[in-house]
């Protein structure tokens, strides 16, 4: 016995902590911030499951924004080529992410297209024919992933989304949507046709057909993955909400007397919420009941208190809420002599009303912005 420890461990037995309730310790865990509470799971191996519980998820702080995976353009050599970046937006409490992600299995390319809860939904391209390739779902924070097997369409969708919930379960969904002309060759319309689903408890695809529902989802629409059903945005000022065995509704979104008609959905505070972009404003609404599609009206923003005294020089924008706070991000594109573009990220405080300026994400930044939310715990089944 190495001398002093049995001292030390009458130490730990006699300390007030010690005889704390796990109800009473859960409750002072929930007072702290989350960078704290991902610390407590080092204390002892009591500490560790308690925060790790399922039970205690919800009464827990919950991981927030960190930062941002997309694409940016190099247009200075003879060929315009794109690289990965990631950038973050957290200080220095999340650790660093390196956009690479080298962990992976090694391929000839790799597409990030889709972000959920601390997982990235990836496509590995095996050659560069532009055919051969396979889904990987991997954790940026424990460089865990998992290979999906690919459908004979994969190659050829650019809606494809991830749905995961750490706090229901360790397994996953992927949501592929299949558009008419990508079907058959002959029918020219965009309209989604069937859904594909992979569920990774049952490692097998299935797939539903859409019906009559005539949706159109645009390249790089923005999706929210709550309570089992993946939510997109669409055409026509619809959301379209596929449930995990691929059957789908249709949600109408609110009318705006002016704008483009453009939207963006974001998950903020376990809710859905609506960002319409109109000519001088976005305004905020919720979703209160998916069954009935009706929305609440939240917050009305204007461009001039969103982009402040740099207005005039914002030509395209996306809008995110704030997964915990009430704060409405703002990435945007500000253009420069030249036709040059560069993509900065605001932040606006819906009750203070006061802007202020994030980071710079760069010059030639590409759509979309995938935002990134970790998960340190190894909620991730089967993974290697």
């Amino acid at each position: 016995m190495v001398p002093g420890s049995s001292k030390k461990k009458r130490d730990t037995e006699k300390s007030p902590v010690s005889e704390l309730s796990d109800d009473l310790l859960v409750e002072i865990m929930s007072l702290l911030p989350y960078k704290s509470t991902c610390c407590c799971k080092c204390v002892s191996r009591r500490w560790r499951d308690l925060v790790s519980h399922p039970d205690h998820r919800k009464k827990l702080p919950q991981s927030t924004l960190a930062g941002f995976f997309f694409e940016t353009y190099d247009i200075t050599s003879r060929e315009v080529s794109r690289s990965r970046r990631y950038q973050s937006v957290s200080g220095n409490w999340c650790p660093r992410i390196n956009a690479s992600l080298s962990f992976l299995p090694k391929c000839e390319r790799l597409d990030i297209m889709d972000s959920c809860n601390g997982l990235l939904l990836c496509r590995c391209w095996k050659s560069t024919d532009g055919k051969m390739m396979d889904y990987v779902v991997c954790n940026p924070a424990t460089e865990k992933w998992v290979v999906v097997p690919a459908t004979n369409w994969s190659s050829k969708l650019w809606a494809i989304r991830l749905g995961f919930d750490p706090a229901v379960s360790s397994h996953f969904h992927v949501f592929e949507f299949v558009p008419a002309f990508v079907l058959d060759e002959a029918d020219r319309r965009r309209y989604i046709k069937v859904v594909g689903v992979y569920s990774s408890k049952a490692g097998v695809w299935t797939h539903e057909s859409t019906g009559n529902h005539l949706v159109d989802i645009c390249i790089f629409s923005s999706s929210v993955f709550l309570g089992g059903v993946m939510y997109l945005s669409s055409y026509n000022d619809l959301v379209i909400a596929v449930d995990m065995e691929g059957k789908c509704k249709v949600i109408r979104t609110p009318a705006l007397r002016d704008g483009c008609g453009a939207y963006d959905i974001s998950l903020s505070q376990g809710r859905l919420y609506l960002a319409k972009h109109g000519d001088s404003e976005v305004s905020i609404w919720a979703l209160d009941d998916s069954s009935t599609g009706n929305w609440t009206l939240k917050n009305k923003v204007s461009h001039l208190q969103l982009f402040e005294k740099e207005y005039s020089s914002m030509h395209d924008y996306d809008v995110i809420i704030h997964p915990e706070d009430n704060a409405i991000i703002v990435l945007c594109a500000q253009l420069h002599i030249g036709g040059q573009s560069l993509t900065k990220v605001l932040s606006y405080n819906v009750e203070s009303r006061e802007q202020h300026f994030m980071t710079d994400l760069g010059w030639y930044c590409r759509i979309p912005y995938l935002s990134y939310v970790p998960l340190f715990s190894e909620s991730l089944a089967d993974a290697q």
